[in-house]
């Protein structure tokens, strides 16, 4: 054998070597991308069902939304009338409040024809007592 000929033996077991290198390492590979692919199908179906799940819950929640929004629309007419009530009664207080300070300047000044009835009352009472004492004596 020459020279050439054990190179070309060597190239050649090179490459038979390369190719079972690289076989090997496609078919490891190919298992991954194959156990990747598993995996990814149930992620998938598990994906779906928890996309399925939201859509319900949203859609619930929408309801549940549009409810407190209707509810609360039927509250305002409510809070209107509240509203006008508590402006009746303050307008009820302040004329309240009106009276009751005209009634106290206006019994101010009375207090002193008052207390001169009062008083005139209690002379006329004590010259009918001394009165119905001197009849009773005669």
């Amino acid at each position: 054998m020459s020279l050439v000929s054990i190179s070309l033996l060597i190239i050649a077991l090179s490459f038979a070597l390369i190719a079972i290198f690289v076989v090997k390492t496609l078919k490891a590979a190919s298992g991954t991308l194959e156990s990747v692919s598993t995996t990814l199908e149930k992620v998938e179906g598990k994906i779906d069902g928890i996309t399925s799940e939201s859509e319900h819950l949203l859609q619930k929640t929408n309801a549940i939304a549009d409810d407190v929004q209707h509810k609360s629309e039927s509250l305002n007419p409510l809070f209107d009338s509240l509203n006008k009530v508590g402006s009746s009664v303050g307008n009820v207080n302040h004329s309240l409040q009106g009276m009751t300070e005209s009634v106290a300047t206006a019994s101010h000044k009375k207090d002193d024809q008052v207390a001169k009835a009062i008083r005139w009352g209690d002379a006329a009472i004590e010259m009918y007592v001394k009165l119905k004492r001197k009849q009773r004596k005669v």
